[in-house]
């Protein structure tokens, strides 16, 4: 039988905490956090973590300088959840890093983990040849993938072509034995137009500066955790470390950090466009209160059984 799931996404900034935390008040639910910057601990302000950790699990499960993949992220939010519903209650994942919430809802392949002595062979192909060259390699050795995957998306390209060498079998072989998780799933998004969401990045990345994001920075790096680190490479950190070694301005540390974060939200969006499941809420000029009550009518009608896509 399979067990109820709600999930939240949205782009960052758009409010998914706050809504969380209104409707755990109101139905019997539990916060998974899906981010993939919260999960480390002493980096706090940057990764916009809710101030009432308690109230969400998987939040400084790591530390910064620690591998931590989306093969660790399934365990952990397995393992959470099964908690949860022990506990009586319903996992509720919320967040916007799209692929450890897809891996988790939908299954992880079990293709071998990433070898950096053949990704850096890949990419500097990708580079002098350039990425299509690369894909059209990959339509030869496993054109399954091929036609799933843009020939302009490197990331997807290389780890295709990158677990072929590893293994001589297509990744597509490996994607078709992925075992899936057995939930029935609610999922639900946020979304402003672009105009309205650029404005609330601006603003957030702002306060994140004012409340000692170059400081907490300092702090890290006081630590040993530098920019080499996957951890430090995040939204705001990079960009204060260049600050902080002077390599930017604070105006133009700013200005990098405001215009990185609007990207990186156009880019989750594409990919939450690309999921037909979610069930999308247009919060533009919309109060939390007005937001979090159509939620809730999709909650209780899944939880009654009638929908859930």
């Amino acid at each position: 039988m399979q067990k109820p799931l709600i999930v939240l996404v949205g782009p960052t900034a758009s409010g998914k905490t706050e809504l969380a935390l209104e409707l755990i008040k109101k139905f019997p639910l539990e916060i998974i956090s899906a981010d993939s910057r919260q999960i480390y601990r002493f980096m706090d302000i940057g990764t916009g973590k809710p101030l009432r950790k308690k109230e969400h699990r998987l939040i400084d499960v790591a530390d910064p300088d620690e591998a931590f993949t989306a093969a660790d992220f399934v365990r952990l939010a397995e393992n959470a959840a099964g908690a949860i519903y022990r506990e009586g209650k319903i996992p509720f994942v919320v967040g916007g890093s799209g692929l450890y919430i897809k891996v988790f809802i939908d299954g992880l392949c079990e293709a071998p983990p990433a070898d950096e002595v053949i990704r850096k062979k890949l990419l500097a192909r990708a580079e002098s040849a350039g990425i299509r060259a690369l894909h059209e390699e990959l339509a030869k050795v496993d054109p399954e993938a091929a036609e799933k995957i843009s020939p302009n998306d490197s990331r997807r390209t290389v780890r295709a072509l990158e677990v072929f060498e590893l293994t001589r079998k297509p990744i597509s072989y490996f994607q078709k034995k992925t075992k899936k998780p057995q939930y029935r799933v609610l999922m639900l998004g946020i979304r402003f137009p672009a105009a309205e969401l650029y404005e609330r990045i601006n603003r957030r990345c702002g306060e994140m500066l004012k409340s000692g994001l170059v400081e907490e920075v300092r702090g890290l790096a006081a630590r040993g955790y530098d920019g080499k680190l996957k951890a430090m490479d995040g939204l705001g950190y990079k960009e204060a470390l260049g600050f902080i070694n002077g390599k930017y301005t604070f105006d133009e540390m700013t200005r990098l950090f405001k215009m990185n974060t609007r990207r990186y939200a156009k880019r989750q969006m594409t990919w939450f466009r690309k999921d037909r499941r979610i069930n999308w809420i247009d919060a533009s000029g919309r109060g939390t209160d007005t937001v979090v009550t159509e939620l809730s009518y999709l909650i209780e009608d899944f939880l009654k059984g009638s929908t859930g896509k």
